[in-house]
């Protein structure tokens, strides 16, 4: 199994254990992906939160009262952030998904006659030859 796959579906598997923790994130913390785990994390716990106010009562609510309006959103998005995990663990370093060269730094595709990321503005240390 190449490295990138191997990367890719043990990441995916500590997602899909920290969906059943209920932590969202737990994937992109094994890939040290750490904006896009607090990103999953903060949205996961944001939107349970408004689904709880929404369709429950918070000062009553357990986790075994909880509607399922509440529970299946929530698992779905916990389920998400797992796959989210395997589609960024699957890219290769410095690739996009289609083999164009990218930023180290934010993964955005790179012009190859700048010698900076347009996206994040990183300067990069090498150069492309033109042919």
């Amino acid at each position: 199994m190449p490295d990138a796959r191997r990367r890719a579906v043990i990441a995916a598997l500590v997602g899909v254990l920290g969906a059943s923790l209920g932590i969202a994130g737990a994937g992109h913390v094994y890939l040290r992906e750490w904006r896009r785990a607090i990103a999953w994390f903060t949205f996961v716990i944001g939107a349970g939160l408004v689904l709880v106010s929404t369709f429950a009562d918070p000062a009553t609510a357990s986790v075994e009262t909880l509607p399922t309006e509440v529970t299946v959103p929530v698992i779905a998005l916990l389920f998400l952030s797992a796959l989210d995990a395997y589609r960024v663990g699957i890219r290769v370093r410095g690739q996009t998904a289609d083999g164009k060269p990218a930023c180290p730094i934010c993964g955005g595709e790179l012009d190859t006659q700048l010698d900076f990321c347009p996206w994040c503005a990183t300067e990069l240390e090498w150069h492309y030859v033109e042919e």
